[in-house]
Formats: structure tokens, sequence, C-alpha cells
């Protein structure tokens, strides 16, 4: 029972019955100014369905009216696009005619059980019918009232079988051709890879301006020496300053779809990377090698977040020990490689091969660069070493 009487509740079957009833409103003025010539709406909506603009037309108003659900779904079943081949044009003109008639079907239905509703009612307390409608003649019965309902309950189930036949059919007259969903699929990809990017992004930024901070307080901590005191509190101030650059970066890439990507840091800013790992307590032997400017914007910021996600693993499982970081530019590739000694190989938490996001997120970057990245023990140190070509990115 509530199966059948849950579409009476649902607004869908109302603003489908007003899309039903659309083109009547059209069509009764036509017929207003020549009753002789009924079939030129027929004929026009045929010819003004081969104009490309009109599939975008009836596209909207199909999505807003019958399945307002889909609405901004890239996934929608009705698509929002002007004709882009003659296929598209005739399927246009092929759906208009389909809206036309049922249009007259529950244009018909409303107005004849609608009236007949009325003739009964008017029966009931006493009025004769008139003599149009299907209770002409009936003449005045107390229970022409218990009858009355009949025609709505006749009425509604029109406009649910009407507002399904008709949305059915835009589905197959107005709904995405091959190539739409094609490129609605590419869409929703370059959505997911995104968001995966931004995540990549406040992984790295925030979780190494954390690891700094937490490093720096425990050392201020456990020093009691008011001067180091002071320079943790202003390492973990500027830290904190970089991180907030880094999340205003990616929070203008959600509000700015057109934020150019160049304006995320590169290795030309490595350098406050590695201040940052030395106020942390670290001691950082660097040594660059090669011409870091030649290096291609998306390989360099790549790098960036290679390596400030290196330096982030070594002070969260390691704490201040020796840190050596070599970056070398040579022969097309980009070689990066961070290695520190394992304060305990065997309680050290970033041992488990592939355990950890950070990591992954390593050799994920790599791996999208059209380069390889590893990570894990080698000879009683911890390494990471990326290694990505400079101009064969996948």
């Amino acid at each position: 029972m509530s199966s059948f009487l849950r579409p009476l509740t649902a607004p869908v079957t109302y603003t489908r019955w007003l899309h039903l009833l659309l083109p009547g409103a059209a069509v009764s003025v036509w017929l207003f100014i020549s009753t002789d010539t009924p079939w030129v709406p027929v004929v026009l909506a045929a010819l003004v369905g081969l104009i490309p603009g009109m599939r975008l037309a009836e596209g909207i108003q199909a999505q807003l009216l019958l399945t307002p659900a889909e609405r901004g779904n890239l996934e929608a079943t009705i698509s929002v696009a002007p004709s882009a081949s003659w296929s598209e044009r005739w399927r246009t003109a092929l759906w208009l005619e389909v809206r036309l008639g049922c249009a007259a079907l529950a244009g018909l239905a409303t107005v004849w059980l609608l009236a007949t509703t009325v003739d009964l009612v008017r029966s009931a307390v006493g009025s004769a019918p008139s003599d149009e409608w299907f209770a002409a003649g009936l003449g005045t019965h107390w229970w022409a009232a218990v009858l009355a309902p009949v025609p709505l309950i006749m009425l509604l189930a029109v406009v649910i079988s009407c507002g399904e036949l008709i949305t059915a059919a835009a589905r197959w007259l107005l709904g995405p051709t091959p190539m739409q969903r094609i490129t609605a699929l590419e869409e929703r990809t370059e959505q997911l890879l995104e968001r995966n990017r931004i995540a990549r992004e406040l992984h790295d930024s925030i979780g190494h301006a954390l690891t700094v901070a937490v490093v720096q307080a425990g050392a201020a901590r456990a020093a009691h020496d008011p001067q180091f005191t002071e320079r943790a509190l202003v390492a973990i101030e500027e830290t904190g300053r970089d991180a907030l650059d880094d999340l205003e970066r990616v929070l203008r890439v959600l509000r700015e779809s057109g934020t150019p990507p160049g304006q995320r840091p590169s290795l030309s800013e490595a350098g406050r990377l590695l201040d940052s790992a030395r106020a942390s307590g670290a001691e950082v032997d660097a040594e660059v090698s090669g011409a870091l400017e030649q290096v291609p914007p998306s390989v360099s910021r790549e790098g960036y977040r290679i390596l400030q996600e290196a330096l982030t693993n070594v002070l969260r499982h390691s704490g201040s020990v020796p840190v050596r970081v070599r970056i070398t530019v040579a022969d097309g590739r980009l070689e990066l490689k961070v290695t520190n000694p394992l304060k305990d190989p065997l309680k050290d938490s970033s041992d488990n091969p592939g355990g950890g996001s950070g990591l992954r997120g390593i050799r994920e970057r790599a791996a999208l660069l059209g380069g390889t990245a590893k990570t894990g023990p080698y000879k009683e140190e911890w390494m990471v070493h990326a290694s990505l070509p400079l101009y064969r990115i996948r």
C-alpha cells in the first residue's frame, strides 16, 4: 500500500505533471487563433527541433522538472547540451513530437476528469450537471458524492503513468551520446585526481609542520634552556607560517579552479625545508648538483613534496639525527636521495614496507611522473630514493 501511495507524496510527480501541461498552453494559444489548422503546432515542433539550441533548452527543462535529483550531476541521464550532429537534431525533433502527444493525453485527462468530479459534486448538492462532460444527464443524486473521488484517482493514475512515460522518452531521446558519456567520465576522473592531489598536498604540508612543531616543543621542554626554548618557539612560528602559506595555496585551488599550479612550492624553495629540519635539531648535510632551474615545473613541484615527506618521516620516526640529502640533476633525470640512521630498526614504525600514506604518496608521485621511488632500510639506514625523468611524463 505504501508503494502505491509513495508517488502521491513525491514532489517529482507534480513537476512532471507541470512538464506535461506546458506544451498544452502553447497549443491552446494557436487553437484560439485558428481552429482549422491543428496540425501547424506539430509541424512547427518538428522544424524547431532541428535547431541545435533547442536540445539544450529542452534538456534543461526536462532535467529540472522530470529528473530534478540529477540536476548538476555529471552522470545525469538527460544531457544539457546543444545538438552536435544531425542524429541529435532528429532525436530532438522526435522528442518534441512525443512530448506533444503526451501533453495532449495528459491535458485532456486533466480537463475531463476534473470537470467530471465537479459535475458529480454538483449532482450531490442538488445542482444539475452540465451537458458537456461524462456526468451529463445524471440528474441530482446524493450518492454522486461517493463517485466524486473516482475521477480524481483516475487522474492521478494518468498523471503518474504519463510522467513515467515522458521521463523514459526524455532519457532515450535527450540522453547523452557515447561521446558525452566519455567526456563526463573524463571530467569525473580529473576531479578524483585533483582531490587526491589536494589530499597529498595537505598531508605533506600540514603533516610536516605539525611534526616539526611537536619535535621542537618536546626538545624545548626537555632542554630546560631559555635560549633553546626561544629558538624553538621561533622555529615553530616560522614553520607554522609556512604551513599556513601552503594551506592557503591549496584552499585557493579549491576556491578558484583557474589558479595556476605554478604557485605551488618547487625545489627552488627546498632551502626552507632544510632550515626547518635543522631548526628541529637535525643535522642536515645537503648537497645540490646540477641546474635546478632546468627542472620542469611539474617535476620540481613533486620533487619538493617528496623531499618534504622524507624529512617529515625522519623527524617523526627518528628524531634529531644526522640527515644526508642529495639532489642531483643530470642525464635527463632528477635524483633525490634522503638517508638517516635508524635509532631502532626493530621498533621503527617506518620499517613497514608500503606502510603509511606518506611513503605510498612518495611512490605514487614518482609513478605519475614516469619515475621510481624506493623507501626502506638500507645498510642500517633509512633511505628514500626517488628518480624522476625530466621530460618523459606519463
